[in-house]
């Protein structure tokens, strides 16, 4: 499996295809249906955003309270086509990757491959097998959503497949 590292930008994802396993390693971004709203919401009336999109990378997930001595609860991946009406607001913004799970529509591979960014999954129902490649957790914005809340999470060999490359090759046809 081929280690990249956060931030992404072009050079270091270009050469990744559809279906190839990697470990990424650094800070991500896990957020959810209304933190992506609100993210869009402040897109649209010009205002600041509580992380820094370019080269970023958000992972679709929502995790389950955290357990007495671990860092994080269950972090599974949520289904991705949920945040589809958003994604187009954010890689204009310079979002680099996206990892969660399932298809995505037309109109995300398009802008997937109009603004060279690339969407990973992970495995589903695992959960608790991926929060033991989470280093460490920090709420970072809208505390208010509970664990919709954004969380920046520092990860060290998470896995994932790519699922369309920023070519638009997509293992889903």
């Amino acid at each position: 499996m081929k280690k990249i590292f956060t931030p992404l930008d072009l050079n270091k994802i270009k050469t990744l295809k559809a279906g190839q396993e990697i470990l990424l390693s650094g800070i991500i971004y896990a957020a959810r249906d209304q933190a992506h709203k609100r993210m869009v919401q402040a897109i649209k009336l010009r205002k600041a955003l509580p992380f820094e999109l370019r080269d970023a990378v958000i992972y679709y997930c929502g995790p389950t309270q955290t357990p007495k001595g671990k860092i994080i609860g269950s972090c599974g991946p949520t289904t991705s086509s949920r945040m589809d009406v958003f994604t187009n607001f954010l890689l204009a913004k310079g979002l680099k990757g996206m990892i969660g799970k399932g298809c995505r529509s037309g109109e995300v591979k398009k802008a997937i491959k109009k603004y060279k960014g690339i969407y990973f999954i992970t495995y589903a129902g695992c959960g608790a097998l991926l929060s033991k490649y989470v280093r460490s957790v920090k709420t970072v914005a809208y505390g208010d959503l509970g664990p919709e809340a954004i969380l920046k999470l520092e990860v060290e060999n998470f896995p994932l497949i790519v699922a369309i490359d920023v070519n638009g090759g997509c293992i889903y046809g």
